[in-house]
């Protein structure tokens, strides 16, 4: 059976659904279940940061820092990785899905009283995946944050105001759209955590799965 042929498939909109659910879905998982911390929202844990800081609360300053750092670091590592790993089997995005899914196995399995070494590992795999998947349809988007989205959204649509170029409309309407799908995340990892606690974490990684199986579509059809 043929597989049709994709360009780029990892910028394709199949695979942008289940990144950003899995995207929202961690930061409502960190905030709810591992101490009121963002996976991926570091602007929210650097205002906490300095909060606690000021309040010179060490306990406080030690848990958002922790996640800001690893973010950072999870960055740095996805650059190297991108330009050390030889295409063989799998695409180096593959391999970084395959990691966060490890990560996020590995993570349903941390007590609550290691908060910190959880969210060090979330947020350095949500790092990754910031790096891995920054282009979708040709335009830069972020497929576990909103703020960039939202102002490229507003953007696009008030160009459109004054241009009436319905690109800059079709351009907002995706961006609206990755953000929706983000807060659908978002919405999927509060009810779950009602449900299975700590362990929640696995449907994220099973959004993740899903991502990497479709990513085998382009390296299969390139082969053929």
């Amino acid at each position: 059976m043929k597989i049709k042929s994709y360009e780029n498939l990892h910028e394709k909109f199949l695979v942008l659904i289940f990144i950003t659910l899995a995207g929202g879905f961690q930061d409502a998982y960190s905030y709810l279940m591992r101490g009121k911390v963002f996976a991926n929202a570091q602007t929210g844990n650097i205002v906490l940061l300095f909060k606690n800081i000021v309040d010179l609360n060490f306990k406080g300053v030690l848990a958002y820092l922790i996640p800001v750092l690893s973010f950072a670091f999870g960055v740095y590592v996805a650059v190297r990785f991108e330009n050390a790993i030889e295409k063989r089997i799998l695409h180096w995005r593959q391999y970084i899905i395959g990691f966060e899914i490890i990560i996020m196995i590995f993570v349903s399995f941390i007590p609550e009283n290691m908060n910190n070494l959880a969210n060090a590992l979330l947020s350095f795999s949500c790092a990754m995946q910031v790096y891995a998947f920054k282009k979708i349809y040709g335009l830069s988007f972020a497929t576990t944050m909103c703020i960039g989205n939202l102002r490229s959204a507003t953007e696009n649509l008030s160009k459109y105001h004054i241009t009436k170029d319905r690109t800059y409309l079709e351009n907002s309407k995706k961006y609206y759209t990755v953000i929706f799908i983000f807060g659908m995340g978002a919405a999927l990892g509060y009810i779950s955590s009602d449900f299975f606690g700590l362990k929640s974490i696995l449907l994220a990684a099973s959004l993740l799965t899903i991502s990497f199986i479709i990513l085998f579509f382009e390296d299969r059809d390139r082969e053929s």
